[in-house]
């Protein structure tokens, strides 16, 4: 018989200060419909990708998620719906439909300036600018990474 080794856990401080905007859009319309709009306006190339998974103790979840690297160098636009059936990605936020998600470590890009876009495009009913250091769920560091 072998020896048990011992496991070591070790705990990673996760930095907090993020180059990344996020921003809920509540809207009525499908994701694939909602993204075509956004290409619009923002000239960019949402495709759809590999789903989010989420996983708990009972089951798993699959939100879907379009995603555009290639427009701007360095800067990548994710949209997450924020609903699947009757599970949420972000529980707190159960009154967005989807989460759009722009990475830019340069920080090139105004928020708001994307924000006022977006509230212009058709299909958008609102739009928020959601604070990563007020939401407190384990799914916002798959968005975020």
């Amino acid at each position: 018989m072998g020896t048990a080794s011992k496991i070591t856990r070790v705990h990673l401080k996760v930095n907090q200060d993020f180059e990344s905007a996020l921003l809920g859009i509540v809207s009525a319309e499908p994701d694939y419909k909602l993204s075509l709009a956004l290409n619009r306006s923002l000239r960019i190339s949402l495709k759809n990708v590999s789903p989010a998974l989420v996983r708990d103790n009972k089951s798993e979840t699959i939100f879907s998620r379009f995603s555009d690297a290639s427009t701007s160098p360095g800067i990548i636009y994710e949209l997450i719906s924020n609903r699947s059936d009757r599970d949420f990605f972000i529980k707190k936020l159960k009154n967005i439909d989807y989460i759009f998600h722009v990475y830019d470590p340069d920080k090139s890009i105004d928020q708001e300036e994307i924000a006022a876009i977006i509230r212009d495009t058709e299909y958008i009913t609102a739009v928020f600018n959601l604070n990563t250091g007020k939401i407190k769920d384990k799914n916002l560091q798959l968005l975020i990474h």
